[in-house]
């Protein structure tokens, strides 16, 4: 890339979505100030001067990609309380989420790296999910609760799984892309007999 002037926040907005796209295609280990730098067409000093340090652009893109999980998050809540929710429909969301996002490589790099309380503004998201699954099945036989919970707990941990190890492991059981998605949607009801 020609390098150019950018203003400060151009410049920082241009390295956190290099530092993201590194992060997703090649994992947290490619996400350093020189190849930032490169992908943006600028020196590394020059992200250093913007960042202070190797550990505050991470912290920057922690921060920013939580903020978007947090965002995808809400919007699956949204759509649970304004349409039917098909259980597919909020599998790819929260799929989508993990691994189009980028969050299940984040969400590794965050606890791998010991920085859990990144994690924190994820809470509320994942607590207003909560309750948009509760309202949305309140009538089910049962306790709602520990069924919404535990729907949650199994959406969330499949959709990490397949966002970090989901392709090499359905290659290894000769299974399609969707595989991992296809068992989510298909178990979901389950969590409500």
């Amino acid at each position: 890339m020609a390098r150019r002037r950018r203003s400060a926040g151009e410049a920082r907005s241009e390295a956190l979505v290099a530092a993201r796209k590194l992060l997703i295609e090649l994992g947290p280990e490619a996400v350093t100030l020189k190849a930032v730098a490169d992908e943006i067409g600028v020196s590394h000093t020059n992200v250093l001067h913007h960042f202070g340090t190797a550990g505050e652009l991470e912290s920057a893109l922690m921060s920013a990609m939580v903020r978007d999980l947090a965002a995808a998050l809400t919007d699956v809540a949204v759509h649970l309380r304004s349409d039917a929710g098909a259980p597919r429909a909020l599998v790819d969301m929260v799929f989508d989420a993990f691994d189009k996002g980028g969050a299940g490589r984040l969400a590794a790099w965050i606890v791998l790296s010991g920085n859990i309380g990144y994690l924190e503004p994820v809470r509320d998201a994942v607590l207003d999910l909560v309750r948009a699954l509760e309202e949305k099945f309140a009538q089910e036989k049962g306790d709602p609760h520990l069924g919404v919970t535990s729907a949650v707990l199994f959406i969330a941990l499949m959709a990490f799984g397949d966002s970090v190890i989901g392709e090499p492991l359905k290659d290894m059981v000769d299974r399609e892309r969707t595989a991992g998605r296809k068992v989510a949607a298909f178990l979901l009801p389950k969590f409500f007999l």
